[in-house]
């Protein structure tokens, strides 16, 4: 079976980028660690030289095992009984089989068992485990929960729960309740203090919770008494052999139907906080949904992936009118958007990785001493570049998703209706990625101050700014006139000074940056290695540049009075 590293060469370019370099060095301390263990990098070269082999690894698991898998536990799917989930086999294969292979806690130090990897490899890693099977990501990429746990645990809570996710132990994050959805404001299940245990005790209903029956948890809970808002919850940890925690139902899912979507019933659970009170929802879970953000965005990536290859094999072996339907202009239009679109939402994904490494890095230098004044700086700069990329990573990205699944199926024609080609389940697993973890909805609301406040423009100048070969300056000359228009737009919005309007219009403007964004980076990246990247980087600013004359014309035209015939429903 295929590597899925060796034959996605685009991972081992973005592994690549110069700053790696600075990366490496912080997240290695300067290769401290070579002292006491011995598989820790000795310098640079070293470091790179492991996540290559580690993703090798990776890669050959995904072909060989998780992707053979992936119809069966579609089909066989989870089971519950008396309370407790047992996975399908394959599911359970896929387990040991990245267990054994020392994949669990990727990220996390080696003095807890981790491999103390980056950010970046592990997405990466992250992006073939979608591409085999994204159902089995969901259970697999949740050991990032572990991060959180890191962030804001003791560090005798460290000692405890984190070797046991490099371990090979699971873990889920318990947010959502029948009542409380996007809105986790409104979480009810209540966390109350008891004397007599030594402990908090945890009681009422979590749902929509993916492995739901993991053995360590992450849970919000109100831990203030008569409070309604987000500043009485507080985050907990719950260890499944506590007890006091039964799954009622596993879900019955369009897609991703091999990682168990759970309803728990909390009943004297006991837990125990994690951080300070008050702090669970403003502070601990925005840092928790921008890593699982992250992760969706690198499971979408995985799926278009996925789906662009299945179509072109498809599309090279089917035959009508005498030759290989890929030669038909109509299809291979879709098949060059396809591709255009995952290396757009590809390189988004690494950009704001490598983004995230840098002050998630910085972020852990100051547990053990003070950052210097220009190390502040460089914290500061990277936290504001993370933040404002990651829901464009995952926003976009996710809905191209959608779009290259569906395309997929469309190349397939009627074959593509039936199971016994991938692209269906494909076509359900990707519909889940636009919705949770913060809908493209929400990712907008999460954008749209950067919008406002001039800072996705101040982006698109310092993008503009990069060299490039003098083949790619006509496309940069497209791409600054599509930033134009889109600050052009936004200051049409803006001056209106109607939150409606804004609000109304905030969908197309952080589509018009994202895309230019998009635009910039891979031509950049076609710039670098036009071998891998040069059709789709003159592809995606084509296609982008329509987009952006789309939004542009239909803001140009609405007016806030054309809002009541939006906001009007027919009775």
């Amino acid at each position: 079976m295929a590597n899925y590293y060796k034959t996605t060469p685009a991972l081992s370019y973005h592994l690549h980028h110069p700053l790696m370099e600075r990366i490496c060095a912080l997240k290695e301390r300067d290769y401290r660690d070579k002292e006491e263990y011995d598989y820790a990098p000795v310098d640079f070269e070293d470091a790179m030289d492991s996540y290559e082999r580690v993703l090798e690894i990776v890669g050959e698991i995904c072909g060989e095992i998780i992707a053979p898998n992936a119809e069966g536990v579609d089909h066989d799917g989870p089971t519950l009984a008396e309370g407790r989930v047992t996975y399908a086999a394959g599911t359970q294969q896929n387990l040991d089989a990245t267990r054994q292979a020392g994949l669990m806690g990727m990220a996390m130090p080696r003095r807890y068992g981790g491999l103390n990897f980056p950010i970046v490899p592990y997405m990466m890693a992250a992006d073939m485990v979608s591409s085999a099977d994204a159902g089995f990501e969901n259970l697999w990429g949740l050991q990032d929960c572990a991060e959180t746990l890191y962030e804001f645990g003791t560090p005798e809570q460290h000692e405890r729960f984190i070797p046991r996710v490099c371990a090979g132990e699971t873990m889920s994050m318990d947010l959502t309740e029948p009542d409380a959805g996007s809105d986790l404001q409104s979480v009810m299940l209540r966390a109350t203090w008891s004397e007599e245990r030594g402990c908090w005790l945890l009681n009422g209903v979590k749902r929509f919770i993916t492995n739901g029956d993991a053995d360590i948890h992450l849970v919000l809970a109100r831990s203030e008494e008569g409070t309604r808002d987000g500043r009485g919850l507080s985050m907990f940890i719950y260890d499944k052999r506590s007890g006091g925690v039964i799954v009622r139902r596993i879900e019955n899912k369009m897609g991703i139907k091999g990682s168990p979507t759970c309803e728990l019933v909390y009943k004297d659970a006991p837990a125990e906080l994690c951080g300070s009170r008050r702090l669970g929802l403003i502070k601990y879970v925005m840092a928790l949904m921008n890593g699982a953000r992250l992760g969706i965005a690198a499971q979408s990536v995985g799926l278009s992936q996925r789906a662009y290859d299945e179509a072109v094999a498809y599309a090279r072996d089917r035959r009508q009118f005498g030759k290989a339907i890929e030669h038909f202009p109509a299809v291979y239009d879709m098949l060059s958007l396809m591709k255009a679109k995952l290396d757009a939402s590809r390189t988004l994904l690494y950009e704001t990785a490598r983004f995230v490494d840098v002050y998630k890095a910085l972020d852990d230098i100051a547990r053990e001493r003070s950052l210097t004044p220009e190390e502040r700086a460089e914290q500061k700069r990277y936290s504001r570049l993370a933040d404002s990329l990651t829901p464009l990573a995952k926003g976009m990205g996710s809905e191209y998703a959608n779009q290259n699944t569906y395309d997929c199926i469309q190349i397939h024609g009627g074959s593509g209706f039936m199971k016994e080609y991938a692209c269906e389940r494909l076509y359900r697993d990707a519909r889940i990625t636009s919705i949770y973890e913060g809908t493209t909805q929400l990712q907008t609301v999460a954008a749209i101050r950067y919008v406002t406040n001039g800072f996705y423009a101040e982006q698109l100048r310092g993008y503009e700014a990069e060299c490039v070969g003098d083949e790619w300056q006509s496309l940069k000359a497209v791409l600054a006139n599509m930033a134009a228009k889109y600050e052009a737009a936004v200051a049409k919005i803006t001056e209106s000074q109607n939150q409606e309007l804004l609000d109304f219009c905030a969908r197309r403007l952080v589509e018009m940056a994202t895309v230019t964004i998009m635009g910039h980076l891979l031509v950049r990246d076609a710039s670098a290695e036009p071998a891998l990247f040069a059709r789709s980087a003159k592809v995606y600013v084509r296609y982008a540049a329509a987009e952006v004359a789309r939004h542009e014309a239909y803001i140009e035209s609405v007016t806030v009075d054309d809002l009541a015939d939006h906001r009007a429903v027919e009775e």
